[in-house]
């Protein structure tokens, strides 16, 4: 099996959102799963997300990411009907092949509970999806090292994070899909947990303790990221066929 991930990116009004979400859901999620989709995932950015400030906003004049749709096939080959359904909601899109790495789960961390929703209806709290890229003059295998071996573990030990999903890209599939090697998918407790540094970065409302997570963070990140591309959106999460 294999997993495609779909960016939408357009206007980022909230209300906008609240329309795509329910058009996301309720037409275009049924289309994949009659595809043949295996499992679903729709995350998009609408009112409940915008609570909370992307940590990265997208530059101004540059069309930001408003959803993600994950789609796991039996072979890629056969997205066609798939790529139809996404056609229609007239939005530009970006097609990607990813390897994914399920990194942290809900339950396997201490900031959030088993999983106990059904599909299709809203995560708790909010979700941060990153576009990543690899700095130029870095090899490969070092890339891989310090973004899997030391960048993943150690925000898990800085943030309060509930899930941590990493996707390596590995083609893109759509004409024009902008280049990005990695994107991340982070879930958080709440929009609070996000728009205050201190709960961000598990500070304890100690200013020294703040400082020290932000060095730390940043010194690991400008590592293995190239921080001039970084793109970072929060969303509302949408599990929606996973068995």
């Amino acid at each position: 099996m294999e997993k495609l991930v779909y960016l939408l990116f357009g206007e980022d009004d909230p209300s906008a959102g609240d329309v795509r979400r329910e058009r996301l859901l309720t037409d275009t999620a049924p289309r994949l799963a009659a595809a043949g989709a295996r499992g679903i995932g729709v995350n998009v950015h609408d009112a409940a997300a915008a609570e909370a400030p992307p940590p990265v906003p997208t530059p101004e004049g540059e069309a930001p990411l408003v959803a993600e749709i994950s789609v796991w096939l039996d072979c890629y080959d056969h997205r066609a009907p798939v790529e139809a359904a996404l056609a229609e909601l007239d939005e530009r899109s970006a097609g990607y092949l990813v390897v994914e790495s399920l990194y942290e789960d809900y339950g396997t961390t201490p900031h959030a509970g088993r999983r106990d929703w059904p599909d299709g209806a809203r995560s708790p709290g909010v979700l941060t999806v990153s576009l990543i890229h690899r700095p130029q003059g870095l090899d490969y295998a070092t890339w891989i090292e310090r973004w899997h071996g030391t960048q993943s573990p150690l925000s898990g030990e800085l943030q309060p994070r509930c899930r941590y999903v990493r996707n390596e890209v590995v083609r893109s599939l759509t004409d024009g899909a902008p280049e990005v090697h990695g994107i991340v998918e982070e879930a958080w407790p709440s929009a609070r947990h996000v728009a205050d540094p201190m709960l961000f970065f598990s500070a304890g409302e100690d200013p020294a303790v703040l400082d020290d997570h932000v060095r730390r963070m940043l010194e690991s990140v400008e590592r293995c990221l190239d921080l001039s591309r970084l793109r970072n959106v929060t969303m509302s999460e949408y599990l929606v066929l996973t068995s």
